[in-house]
């Protein structure tokens, strides 16, 4: 039996029809986007269940060696950050994981989407493309794409839609660095929809719309 990732679960009303996993960014926690979701303004159908994994507690080099919540440890600031690997490819086998649980809670692979702030999307970038069924979407938000050069995407979702949402004016992760995924995503076959705000590292209400549009399309 796998050995999950602890999350924080939202539940539909209803029988739930889809599901969306959703991953926070480096020192915040799962429940850092639940109060979120009643924004999206979703319809009652599909039903959809919501799950929010926490990440486990690591030293982060680049921030003086502190423990938080962390997908993978960061070794150093920089539009070309050092990260270390074998920590965002065991992340991902846990994303991995999740998604086999809804599964078999019942939820078609197809009717399963991926979602990512930041070092969470970092993380699902690899997860997504490298699932071995196909899923429904990824949301990339604020975020950027470490593992380009090395990863092998699955042919199951060479055609995965994605969405980038990226604000102008980000301190932490430059839009150059959403600009970059979605051009390393391109070059990978895909064919990304980038969408940017006045905004800096956060969410804002104009990406919300997006994003519920873009839940609404794929599941």
């Amino acid at each position: 039996m796998a050995d999950y990732l602890p999350c924080e679960e939202l539940h539909p009303a209803d029988a739930p029809e889809a599901s969306v996993i959703w991953l926070h960014g480096l020192g915040a926690d799962g429940n850092d986007f639940v109060p979120l979701i009643p924004l999206l303004r979703l319809p009652r159908h599909p039903a959809i269940r919501f799950v929010f994994p926490h990440a486990p507690s690591l030293p982060v080099t680049a921030n003086n060696g502190h423990v938080m919540p962390a997908w993978f440890d960061i070794i150093a600031f920089g539009e070309e950050r050092k990260f270390n690997a074998p920590q965002l490819l065991a992340s991902a086998v846990a994303v991995h994981q999740l998604i086999d649980r809804e599964i078999e809670r019942g939820i078609p692979s197809e009717r399963i989407l991926l979602a990512g702030f930041s070092q969470g999307g970092a993380v699902n970038f690899q997860a997504a493309l490298t699932y071995d069924k196909p899923l429904a979407g990824l949301l990339a938000l604020s975020t950027y794409f470490p593992t380009h050069d090395t990863i092998a995407v699955h042919p199951a979702n060479a055609g995965l839609p994605v969405l980038l949402c990226h604000g102008t004016n980000d301190p932490i992760l430059p839009v150059t660095m959403g600009m970059n995924s979605r051009r390393y995503l391109e070059r990978l076959g895909l064919h990304p929809e980038m969408r940017s705000y006045f905004m800096a590292h956060e969410v804002c209400g104009e990406e919300l719309e997006d994003v519920s549009r873009f839940i609404q399309a794929h599941l």
